[in-house]
């Protein structure tokens, strides 16, 4: 009876094929774990069309990373858009008023970092002589820096200019100790008649990727909003009906646009948009 009662004993506490193996614990040195506001390696490259669903595919955990890192998107109206698409999918960008970087997603018009001076659409040189000096100033905090051009900035006469006004800006940034950067194709304009410099914008949007894709994220807005060219007139992309503000479904800031000659977003579509926005931003800082 006791040689039994030892043997069972012996057998309770050996292991068999079945005992479930300890999981491993997590690695306490993994410098950018899931979920984690760390900022990653990056991942350069162009975001479009794709971008969308790639955000939509993305774990909450994953995605509210965005709200972690320390972000600066200087914009007119269709930047106002995204913004407003953004916060509608629950992520907000706090306001910047010049002053004071805020933790997290940091958005701005032109006219709040410039001593409320007015700078118009239209105006590309003080732009981004502007977004130049604001992220100096808060590059110690500042981690992701995202400029965008108004559908106004640019036209058939300055497309050189701008090019070597932009290389200049981000190049003295990169110097300055920036060194994360979100490019925007510059926003198209709604043409039914004749092109009004959605051409030229096109140009910039090439030589835009062209140039950063390899080191930076480029946020293809004209692919999006033409549907890959499939909204155009003659060779020229114009802004897809479905996504411009109309009566049927207004800019939340903006109102409804001309017949003609303006590309702000339908809010429904701002949302939707505002997604691959997003997905740019994770990509930099992923």
């Amino acid at each position: 009876m006791r040689q039994l009662l030892f043997l069972l004993l012996l057998a309770g506490c050996t292991n068999t094929p079945n005992d479930p193996i300890p999981a491993t614990p997590t690695n306490p040195t993994d410098p950018n774990p899931v979920g984690s506001t760390t900022l990653g390696n990056g991942q350069p490259g162009v975001v479009g069309l794709s971008g969308i669903s790639a955000w939509d595919n993305l774990s909450t955990s994953e995605k509210n990373r965005v709200k972690g890192w320390n972000s600066l998107f200087v914009h007119a109206s269709v930047g106002g858009d995204l913004e407003d698409g953004s916060q509608n999918n629950d992520f907000k960008f706090e306001f910047y008023d010049g002053t004071t970087l805020n933790d997290g997603l940091n958005g701005a018009d032109w006219n709040s970092i410039n001593n409320g001076n007015n700078i118009s659409n239209g105006e590309p040189d003080k732009k981004m002589a502007a977004f130049k000096r604001e992220a100096i100033e808060q590059k110690a905090k500042l981690q992701i820096a995202i400029f965008k051009f108004g559908y106004a900035d640019i036209t058939d006469g300055n497309v050189e200019s701008v090019k070597t006004a932009y290389k200049q800006m981000i190049d003295e940034l990169r110097t300055a100790g920036i060194k994360r950067f979100i490019h925007i194709t510059p926003p198209l304009i709604y043409i039914v008649s004749k092109d009004d410099g959605n051409a030229a914008k096109m140009k910039i949007g090439q030589w835009m990727k062209d140039t950063f894709k390899a080191q930076d994220v480029v946020f293809d807005l004209q692919e999006i909003e033409s549907d890959n060219g499939a909204c155009k007139l003659g060779t020229v992309w114009t802004i897809c009906d479905k996504y411009r503000s109309t009566a049927n479904c207004p800019s939340k800031g903006q109102g409804i646009d001309a017949p003609e000659g303006q590309g702000h977003l339908c809010e429904k579509e701002a949302n939707r948009i505002s997604k691959a926005f997003l997905m740019s931003i994770y990509n930099a800082g992923k």
